[in-house]
């Protein structure tokens, strides 16, 4: 069966930078649903046609995925608002920063803490991968029909390329996968 829209495609890939630096691999396959929510529509357009065992190379630039990188997503929060296990990395809801934070954060972002200090916690509410050209080597592991259910939520439910905050769903050159 080839790939084509309102189909599920099983893929594994492994995604670098320009550099040839590995920044991500998913050795198992994952479902997609072709048509709805899961998948960059760059990646959709790259895999139409192509069928199981296809092996499909993707150069997606910053514009045609996760947007260029804003500095004015970052925010300087004093250190008090937040707990005392906070680390780097963690991520939190707009809606859910402490009051007291920068009222111009906006609260329908998905934040990431990048760095503590003792004053002070970098709240960053770019994608990890924004201003990033990036490639994207995929396998096409299996294709089938969508279910009707499938179909009706837009999604195969995987989350990868999509992400909500508070279910509202952020556009899709803002999410992660």
């Amino acid at each position: 069966m080839d790939i084509t829209e309102q189909c599920v495609v099983a893929l594994t890939w492994t995604l670098k930078d320009t550099l040839g630096e590995e920044l991500d691999v998913l050795d198992e396959p994952v479902e997609f649903l072709v048509g709805g929510r899961d998948l960059l529509p760059v990646i959709e357009r790259a895999l139409q046609g192509y069928t199981t065992g296809a092996d499909v190379d993707i150069q997606i630039e910053p514009e045609q995925a996760f947007g260029d990188f804003n500095d004015q997503l970052l925010f300087l929060e004093p250190r008090g608002l937040f707990p005392a296990e906070l680390e780097v990395g963690l991520t939190m809801e707009g809606s859910a920063l402490p009051e007291g934070c920068n009222p111009a954060a906006p609260r329908d972002t998905l934040y990431t803490v990048t760095d503590i200090y003792p004053e002070h916690v970098v709240l960053d509410g770019n994608h990890p991968l924004a201003g990033i050209a990036i490639r994207l080597h995929l396998q096409v592991e299996g294709v089938r029909e969508a279910t009707e259910e499938e179909i009706g939520r837009g999604s195969c439910g995987t989350g990868f390329f999509q992400l909500r905050v508070d279910a509202v769903e952020i556009p899709a050159e803002r999410t992660l996968h």
